[in-house]
């Protein structure tokens, strides 16, 4: 058995990418009700908020200048820019020992991409999976530890 690098993962919340989320933020509350939430101020872009039972549901605001259409995005070459990082379209998974799953992902020579909250209070580390999937890990606010 593989040792765990991220033990106790769980999931945090799903991102979906628009270049219009009030329109895609009615369609999620006609469709299926879910509950609009607080969201933090990313100041760069805009992002709504869902509340599920068990994980949020994040609509990010499409960067006005990327190229790609809409739809589902994966890496088909290494991203050397972390500007040139999609925004939404990413898993991300919170645990409580983020400084030592960032030091093992270095260590296993994984690409990865790093920043925190304008605030400080959570730490982002983004990276791809073997097929090209956006992946985020984030540290636990600390109200939430």
């Amino acid at each position: 058995m593989v040792a765990s690098v991220a033990k106790g993962a769980s999931l945090n919340h799903i991102s979906r990418e628009s270049s219009d989320i009030r329109r895609l933020t009615n369609y999620y509350n006609e469709v299926f009700g879910f509950e609009e939430i607080e969201s933090l101020d990313f100041v760069e872009f805009k992002v709504i908020w869902f509340n599920l039972a068990f994980v949020q549901i994040h609509l990010i605001e499409r960067n006005p200048s990327s190229r790609l259409l809409e739809g589902p995005w994966s890496a088909t070459s290494p991203v050397t820019n972390p500007n040139h990082l999609p925004r939404g379209h990413h898993i991300c998974f919170s645990v409580s020992n983020f400084e030592y799953v960032v030091r093992t992902l270095k260590e296993k020579e994984i690409k990865i991409f790093e920043r925190s909250l304008p605030d400080g209070k959570v730490k982002q580390v983004f990276f791809f999976d073997l097929d090209g999937n956006e992946l985020e890990i984030g540290s636990l606010a600390p109200d939430q530890k």
